[in-house]
């Protein structure tokens, strides 16, 4: 079945062309499409930011067998990635994250619960602002954020929202409609009572570390097996004012000792359920979409965007949220062991060899 074929071009046999095309319908206009579809800019993009290449140029002579068509220059790529509609990128990836999921449900991972847990998080992505003046940060830096909630079951990311980089983090949870009965881990960043409250109202739960100057009373104490790392179960009340009006019900207080890092972390949550122990391992699942941050950072170009409009950006962001899930995608198919990550980074490498990805997962990094 694959014979012949470069790793990259099986790679790409997994995308599903005929919801690609109906994203691309969907938002129609008027492009040269004829020697460059909207299907070649994303080939060209994924084919960089998988290789993690600047350019094309060098490996023009193996774009057919790639299955991208003619020529690329860098101009052409820009003039695709500022014209084209960044929404087509943009639904495709979402239907591809919606692929993902349904493969991933019934996956378990650290913390064995039956809820969905996300990791909510936003990462900052900096631009050159004489480049992109359009995305003013501050008054001598340009960035965008990507405000990101990961599905901790496949590590999928399921939300992200792309804005200007004067938002802050906290007001994506405005956006953000809460699930009944499932998890949400936050960092410090998106403390707000209010809003917090809201998602309670919504029967989400939420775990996130309390700050050092949090203003409460205790109410209850539970007891702790202080050998597991538990200092403290408390419930409690706010006392700040504003803070007990915003959330006027009572909060779960845990503070735990991380022996690893010499750490006292204390959690707060709404969750009453569950052990004390296994919401401070549900906040240590966090990382987890720091390392999707730190994919999609390695392999955006960062200091090479292809086109310097908002929605060239977006578009080449887009494009590569759709990589790390098609991968997550064809590691499901595979049925194999090996990570995501690690199976990111073997594709790196083995773009231009003609052994089938089933066999190439399956080699170990350290051969």
């Amino acid at each position: 079945m694959h014979a012949g074929k470069l790793v990259f071009a099986q790679l790409m046999e997994h995308l599903p062309l005929r919801t690609f095309h109906q994203c691309v319908a969907r938002y129609s206009g008027r492009y040269p499409t004829l020697k460059f579809s909207h299907l070649d800019p994303f080939l060209c993009m994924a084919f960089a930011q998988l290789a993690y290449r600047e350019s094309l140029r060098a490996h023009q002579a193996k774009l057919y067998h790639l299955g991208i068509r003619g020529n690329i220059a860098k101009s052409t790529l820009a003039d695709a990635n500022e014209q084209r509609d960044c929404r087509i990128y943009m639904d495709f990836a979402m239907s591809l994250i919606q692929t993902a999921r349904k493969l991933y449900a019934s996956d378990s991972f650290a913390v064995e619960l039956e809820q969905t847990v996300y990791a909510l998080d936003t990462t900052t992505i900096d631009l050159c602002l004489s480049v992109f003046p359009w995305a003013r940060f501050r008054s001598t830096k340009a960035a965008v954020k990507m405000h990101t909630l990961l599905d901790l079951r496949g590590n999928i990311p399921t939300f992200i929202h792309i804005s200007d980089g004067k938002m802050h983090e906290v007001n994506v949870l405005d956006i953000l409609i809460p699930e009944a009965g499932s998890f949400y881990i936050m960092d410090r960043g998106f403390t707000d009572f209010a809003r917090w409250y809201t998602m309670h109202q919504a029967q989400a739960f939420f775990v996130t570390r309390a700050k050092s100057n949090l203003l409460f009373r205790r109410v209850y104490s539970r007891s702790v097996d202080k050998s597991t790392g538990l200092r403290c179960d408390q419930t409690i009340a706010l006392t700040a004012p504003k803070a007990s009006k915003d959330y006027p019900q009572h909060l779960r207080r845990i503070k735990f000792y991380d022996a690893e890092h010499d750490k006292h972390l204390v959690f707060l949550t709404n969750n009453f359920d569950l052990p004390a122990l296994t919401i401070a391992q549900l906040y240590r699942c966090r990382w987890q979409v720091e390392l999707f941050f730190k994919w999609i950072k390695q392999h955006l170009r960062i200091k090479r965007f292809y086109g310097t409009t908002e929605n060239a950006v977006k578009t080449q962001i887009w494009i590569a949220i759709s990589v790390y899930v098609l991968v997550a995608i064809v590691k499901k198919r595979l049925n194999t062991e090996a990570s995501l990550y690690t199976i990111l980074q073997i594709l790196s490498l083995t773009l231009f060899e003609k052994t089938p990805i089933d066999q190439l997962v399956k080699i170990p990094m350290c051969k």
